[in-house]
């Protein structure tokens, strides 16, 4: 079977694209490389044997993309393909709403044009808001506190909608919280541009000694240590988490939503503690004043993907710093 993979140079896409040769699927990748390169299509052939078929093109221009979609003829398609800087969408919102849900759109007429069936989007944590109790199950209320969470709560929306309209369209709307770590080669990671957004991406740069020190903001929540509690996943392990839902719509078609997580909560100073253990060395961090919006915790309950595809965490944070770092070193 042939896989499209939107934004498959990308993150979470390239080590998706991995998972998905090496579980006997052949892959198609489309991406605008505006956030990632592509030398990445060369990695991932040197890591599986198998150099996946490349097209730089963007979502938005719809002529290219459904010449692809009609050559190729994907059985499936799984989409990456966005914008996701938070602080980013909400200086300039219309570019995210544009790029966004647009660029989905046009990618789901693709499909019904050319009969493509089976959808597997990369939803986001985000769409949940503010809990108000966690951890979080996928039936919690929906809300969005800034304009990147809205566009996946939009395009959730437009999904219901389609398979609703059409329930030869099966869907699999995959919810994860904070995917970290990177492939065990050390040939494929997260290497944002400019400095992080994130966590962990900041906390290798300041091991790397790019960046002077981890600013942990704020340390009066009401946590086991004061400090912000959070859900995180190895990439590899979230890769496994879109092949297993693949599997799932082929065999029982239908709408799916699922969280991809561990279940598990750590605090920024548990984060710190086990990314200094590896690398023999303290992480040098200070205290400073809470951001506006976050919130003490935010953690999955991810008991219904382990019963419904068998979707189950494999790899412990020690593992995502390692590999992290192994990627960081060899880069």
């Amino acid at each position: 079977m042939k896989i499209l993979v939107t934004g498959g140079t990308g993150y979470i896409g390239s080590h998706t694209a991995v998972s998905l040769i090496e579980n006997g699927y052949g892959v198609v990748i489309v991406d605008n490389l505006s956030n990632s390169k592509e030398s990445v299509v060369d990695k991932i052939r040197e890591i599986t044997g198998v150099k996946p078929v490349f097209y730089n093109a963007d979502l938005l221009d719809k002529e290219t993309l459904g010449a692809i979609v009609k050559r190729e003829k994907p059985q499936s398609v799984i989409h990456f393909a966005g914008l996701k800087a938070v602080g980013e969408s909400v200086a300039v919102p219309l570019k995210y709403y544009g790029n966004n849900v647009v660029g989905t759109i046009n990618l789901l007429e693709a499909m019904a044009e050319n009969g493509v069936g089976d959808f597997v989007f990369s939803s986001s944590a985000t769409v949940y808001g503010k809990p108000a109790s966690v951890p979080i199950r996928e039936d919690f209320p929906l809300s969005a506190t800034n304009p990147y969470g809205a566009t996946k709560l939009m395009i959730e929306g437009i999904l219901r909608d389609v398979h609703a309209a059409d329930n030869t369209m099966n869907i699999a709307v995959l919810r994860y919280f904070n995917p970290v770590g990177a492939h065990k080669s050390g040939l494929i990671g997260e290497n944002p541009n400019g400095i992080p957004n994130n966590l962990v991406p900041y906390m290798m740069q300041v091991a790397a000694e790019k960046l002077d020190f981890l600013r942990v903001f704020g340390d009066d929540y009401g946590t086991k240590d004061g400090t912000g509690v959070r859900d995180y996943i190895h990439v590899t392990d979230l890769a496994e988490g879109h092949v297993l839902a693949l599997k799932k719509l082929e065999k029982k078609p239908g709408m799916v939503v699922y969280n991809l997580g561990t279940g598990i909560g750590y605090s920024v100073l548990e984060m710190i503690g086990t990314f200094s253990s590896v690398l023999g060395r303290d992480l040098p961090y200070k205290i400073v004043e809470r951001r506006p919006g976050d919130i003490d915790e935010c953690y999955a309950d991810t008991a219904l993907a382990e019963r419904e595809i068998g979707f189950k965490a494999k790899k412990s944070l020690r593992d995502m710093f390692e590999d992290g770092w192994n990627f960081q070193l060899k880069n």
